[in-house]
């Protein structure tokens, strides 16, 4: 949990308070029905308040931020203690890596569908001269 990498990702312009709890509710690793059980409200709550159409009450708000681990600050604004963006930890050498490795495999691929080509003719003039 921090609130230095979550503070863009999770920002209150970046967004909602139904991306925040769905964020912190998989973070959790859990079910949007799993939650509404534990918090003794239907399924269709969870999912309204996922989907920005409604927010909860302050008691069960409070009981959320204890059970997904967030402070309610950061639920309803993004600032304060909550979950990690998606990117904390990447680094940008990966991304070099993996678009090193694109770049060699779409190079390979090039190669084989020009070998394919090759053979295709091969097979065809074998097929007029009768040899198959």
């Amino acid at each position: 949990m921090t609130d230095e990498n979550s503070a863009d990702w999770y920002s209150a312009d970046a967004a909602t308070f139904g991306d925040r709890v769905a964020a912190a509710r998989e973070a959790a690793g859990l079910t949007a029905a799993a939650l509404a059980r534990q918090l003794g409200v239907k399924l269709e709550t969870v999912q309204n308040w996922e989907n920005d159409h409604s927010e909860p009450r302050a008691n069960k708000l409070q009981m959320m931020s204890g059970m997904l681990n967030v402070s309610m600050r950061w639920l309803l604004t993004g600032e304060g203690d909550g979950i990690d963006s998606p990117n904390a930890g990447f680094d940008n050498s990966d991304l070099t890596k993996a678009l090193a490795d694109l770049a060699r495999m779409r190079a390979q691929a090039l190669a084989l569908s020009q070998d394919m080509g090759h053979l295709e003719k091969r097979l065809r003039a074998m097929i007029r001269e009768g040899v198959l």
